[in-house]
């Protein structure tokens, strides 16, 4: 900032000003714009006549040579003080304080659901979850009981197993995916498709496929058919299955071997999947989720396709999974509240031999 600076002297003192000379006003930030000069007193008082025009001469002679660029503290202290306060319009009645408020963003995603404290639940839901403690680890027998008493809505509602496990699946030695059979089966009607050519052609059909196809039934699903729960395909037509693995990757539908799914022994996988053959793996964050069965199973039932589901996942073990496997276990029906297991008693259980 270059300024130009005057000496005047009177009888008492000599005033120093400053006056502001090729700064432009965009380029003053608005605190600086509301800075006001003010006159200092910089020297002691000056009695003598001659040694007050001595000062005069010079600095007049120091402006014309080159401008004084001072850079003055009180600039700043006051720049400090006007960014604290709030700014001020005066009006005609007087001044009026008036803070400007940016508008906020709003939130996406997570950010945007409300708090669990400001969730609301149906009355429905609050009554059934007094059937349960929060935190309190219930055995197997008790826990299904309590289980079949959460599940009264209006349709047969489904039940659910959750299972975290110590493992993290973006390791390839502690991912987990397999399958397991339900003795009892899952209570749903499970339609099956295969892709196969030739000999097995007819056997697929004589299983009881309720879609059997190849190049063809592979245009009607670029197409957009996606009229089935589980896709089987023989190991000959794998190299044409591939190109539909952008559409059926994402639904879970695609041919794999450890899912059993990709066979040469197409009636036996065919079976198995009518039966109640169910595929799982672990999410992102260890937890697995397995469905077994329906809540108007009886409480016999459940707790064999529980213990079929506990066995498998045990059996599965990851080869990296290191310290305590299972952390903890949970059962819920689809639109009820989540009850704990005690894992330990889960894992020593043995059947009665009546059942």
């Amino acid at each position: 900032m270059a300024t130009t600076t005057t000496c005047t002297s009177t009888t008492s003192s000599f005033m120093l000003t400053y006056a502001t000379s090729t700064v432009h006003p965009q380029d003053l930030t608005p605190s600086l714009l509301s800075f006001k000069p003010q006159i200092f007193s910089v020297c002691p008082l000056i009695s003598d006549r001659k040694s007050s025009n001595r000062i005069n001469f010079y600095s007049q002679t120091e402006a014309k040579s080159r401008p004084c660029r001072v850079v003055v503290a009180a600039a700043l202290a006051a720049e400090a003080e006007v960014g604290e306060e709030v700014e001020e319009t005066e009006g005609e009645g007087g001044g009026v304080a008036t803070a400007t408020v940016t508008p906020t963003k709003p939130k996406k995603g997570k950010a945007a659901l409300p708090l669990k404290r400001d969730r609301t639940r149906s009355k429905r839901f609050l009554e059934i979850q007094k059937l349960r403690e929060t935190k309190k680890e219930y055995d197997l027998g008790t826990a299904i009981s309590m289980l079949k008493k959460t599940a009264n809505t209006k349709f047969v509602e489904s039940v659910e197993a959750h299972f975290r496990l110590n493992i993290d699946p973006k390791y390839n030695d502690q991912q987990l995916r397999a399958t397991v059979n339900l003795p009892k089966g899952t209570g749903q009607t499970v339609k099956v498709a295969v892709l196969t050519q030739g000999e097995k052609f007819d056997e697929a059909k004589n299983a009881g496929a309720d879609l059997v196809g190849g190049e063809d039934l592979i245009q009607q699903i670029k197409g957009g058919f996606m009229q089935f729960d589980k896709l089987i395909a023989s190991p000959d037509m794998m190299p044409k299955v591939a190109s539909l693995g952008k559409i059926l990757g994402p639904r879970g539908l695609m041919p794999n071997p450890k899912a059993g799914t990709v066979t040469t022994d197409i009636p036996q996988a065919i079976a198995e999947f009518k039966r109640g053959k169910v595929e799982y793996r672990a999410d992102k964050t260890g937890i697995v989720h397995i469905p077994f069965g329906k809540a108007d199973f009886s409480e016999e039932d459940l707790l064999v396709n529980l213990l079929a589901a506990v066995k498998s996942a045990e059996a599965n073990k990851p080869s990296g999974a290191k310290g305590v496997y299972w952390k903890s276990a949970h059962i819920c029906s689809s639109m009820g509240p989540s009850i704990r297991l005690n894992t330990r008693e889960m894992l020593e259980y043995k059947l009665p031999s009546n059942v």
